[in-house]
């Protein structure tokens, strides 16, 4: 099996306007012969095959596993996979699968899809709708359902494995491809590298990734250089306080009146302590504390999301909660804190150069003006880790709503169901039509024919 040695992350910037600029000249500049070229090779492909991909999407969606159980849904790509002529390696980080298609000389081109599926109860009404339930780990039962996309792009891969192994004369290289477990707990990526996915198996000369978007018309396709998605932290707070009785609070050091001053001066990190061109979230989603109207407690808890985008900034956030949190207990004359930051995903910078050929690629396989310029995001995606490990990624987005049916949501006066929500549900055949006329384009561009 090919091995080669790791390249090391070059120090990354926030990318400008010019960069973000070129690829739109990519998109703009594709030659109308390159676009008509891509169209007659891949029509009569879809028109035998697009019909069991959906098949298969279907069946994805029927069957959902949550991250860190996606045991079946491993083995049916593994088996997918390995019908079409891979190499297949399952078990890698967890559940990951490693599929290889050596075609020749060439660079390698790592695609990427994610397995897991959320603990949501599907409110779709579709007839293939998921009916899976499940115990978590508090013993509740709980819904099961793809309701972040991760069926399309399994489906998606899958055709784009089909095409490949059956139009070698479209391409040269050899073609990596990955079933990622745990992405939504942001670990699957992390668990991946850790097992060896750049020692045990060809290093990629790049990889790419798309990633179903509730907002975009099926059919459409966005891109973006630079950073796209962000850093996601976590942060627990724990207040100390010394309890005592709501009728004397003199006698207390009260935990959730500290908590309250530090929920407001948190927001001031982001206002008044980031240079204001710099994103940032700072959001308290919970905070709990006391058990009756009369007890002044021990302890507040707090838990907060962080987002940001630059690794500086990231870390200047993570000092100005400490500070906060200690000088808030010490304006009360309260223990110290406890703060515990949970470094989830790193931010997603898409590599510009890579960026450019792909939106070029891919507007020359749906339409230049369906290749859309798209904006970045405060959520997260660990398929940056692997750019991280010093290889060029570029993830895009892949539209997957209907324009009827986006109409049909801003006449009612509100969005389109977002990913993770219960009734967000995708028009397979125009999704997965888009998907792989674009996936296959950007093989073709990487992994030019020898």
């Amino acid at each position: 099996m090919i091995q080669r040695p790791a390249a090391r992350l070059l120090a990354i910037a926030l990318i400008a306007a010019p960069a973000s600029a070129n690829a739109a000249e990519a998109v703009a500049d594709a030659p109308a012969a390159a676009e008509s070229s891509s169209a007659a090779q891949i029509d009569g492909w879809l028109d035998a095959n697009l019909p069991g991909v959906v098949r298969l999407y279907k069946e994805l969606h029927q069957s959902p596993e949550l991250s860190y159980e996606e045991e079946q849904t491993a083995a049916r790509l593994a088996k997918e996979w390995r019908a079409a002529g891979l190499e297949v390696a399952a078990g890698v980080g967890g559940h990951g699968v490693v599929g290889l298609l050596e075609n020749g000389d060439g660079p390698t081109l790592m695609l990427r899809c994610d397995m897991d599926a959320l603990p949501v109860i599907e409110e779709t009404g579709v007839p293939y709708a998921s009916q899976v339930r499940t115990t978590d780990k508090r013993g509740a039962v709980v819904g099961v359902m793809h309701a972040c996309g991760h069926d399309i792009h399994m489906a998606n891969m899958t055709g784009v494995v089909r095409w490949a192994a059956a139009n070698r004369d479209a391409w040269s290289g050899t073609l990596m491809v990955i079933a990622q477990p745990a992405e939504e707990r942001g670990a699957g990526a992390k668990a991946m590298l850790a097992d060896g996915l750049f020692a045990r198996f060809p290093r990629p000369n790049y990889a790419v990734a798309l990633h179903v978007a509730a907002d975009y018309p099926a059919g459409k396709a966005g891109y973006l250089s630079g950073y796209s998605q962000a850093n996601v932290d976590s942060v627990d707070i724990t207040i100390k306080g010394r309890g005592g009785h709501g009728a004397y609070p003199h006698t207390t050091a009260d935990p959730i009146v500290i908590a309250a001053k530090l929920v407001l001066d948190l927001q001031t990190i982001v206002s008044r302590e980031l240079d204001p061109i710099e994103p940032a979230v700072v959001t308290v989603g919970s905070i709990h504390g006391g058990t009756k109207h009369n007890i002044i407690g021990d302890e507040c808890k707090l838990q907060l999301t962080v987002r940001s985008y630059s690794p500086a900034v990231r870390k200047q956030i993570g000092e100005a909660i400490r500070r906060k949190a200690l000088a808030a207990a010490q304006s009360a004359g309260a223990p110290e804190p406890e703060v515990d930051i949970s470094e989830g995903t790193p931010s997603l910078y898409n590599d510009p150069n890579l960026t450019a050929r792909v939106a070029s690629a891919v507007g020359a396989a749906i339409g230049k003006e369906n290749m859309e310029p798209s904006k970045p995001t405060m959520g997260g995606e660990d398929f940056s880790r692997y750019g991280i490990a010093g290889v060029p990624i570029c993830m895009f987005k892949l539209g997957t709503i209907p324009q009827d049916r986006l109409d049909a949501y801003a006449e009612a006066g509100g969005p389109p169901p977002s990913l993770h929500s219960a009734k967000f549900y995708p028009d397979p055949e125009g999704s997965l039509s888009t998907g792989i006329r674009s996936m296959t384009a950007i093989v073709q561009e990487l992994l030019p024919a020898q």
